[in-house]
């Protein structure tokens, strides 16, 4: 079993509320996450225990990825938000999210998304080629998600 940890940080030119929104907003997730389908069950989906599946792939090739809501809270005042979920399986299990703050810069949003799971079937010593993908294809999707909220791309870190 490889065990990957890691972090993408990513400045938007749009409100934390609509990076928030966007983020929340499980089955829009197709949108700007490269080859990938949601379902989300019935329900509030920001729910703590609500639960959603996203498949990464093509037809046969597709990862599984049951998560479930284990906290997700926006704070309107100060314009911050976290959102944690906890991996079902069958492959990956652990936790990711993110959070979401107003830009350090004097506008916009910062978010860093976080990613601490546990991939069956897979040796260790794969690990930092795993994490190092991951990490890399999350940062494809922030700046998808960026041309989507703002029209424009963002420098990633």
């Amino acid at each position: 079993m490889a065990d990957i940890t890691f972090e993408v940080h990513y400045s938007f030119d749009a409100s934390p509320r609509i990076v928030w929104d966007e983020l929340v907003d499980w089955k829009g997730h197709e949108k700007w996450i490269p080859l990938t389908r949601v379902d989300v069950e019935p329900g509030d989906p920001t729910a703590v225990g609500a639960e959603f599946t996203a498949w990464t792939g093509i037809g046969p090739a597709s990862l599984e990825d049951r998560m479930r809501v284990k906290a997700c809270d926006w704070d309107g005042g100060t314009a911050t938000g976290r959102c944690e979920v906890e991996k079902l399986g069958p492959v990956l299990r652990g936790t990711a999210g993110f959070t979401v703050e107003p830009g350090r810069s004097g506008g916009g949003a910062d978010l860093v998304w976080f990613e601490d799971v546990s991939i069956r079937y897979v040796p260790q010593f794969l690990a930092p080629v795993l994490g190092a993908i991951g990490a890399g294809g999350f940062k494809q999707g922030m700046r998808r998600l960026d041309k989507l909220v703002t029209g424009r791309g963002s420098a990633a870190s």
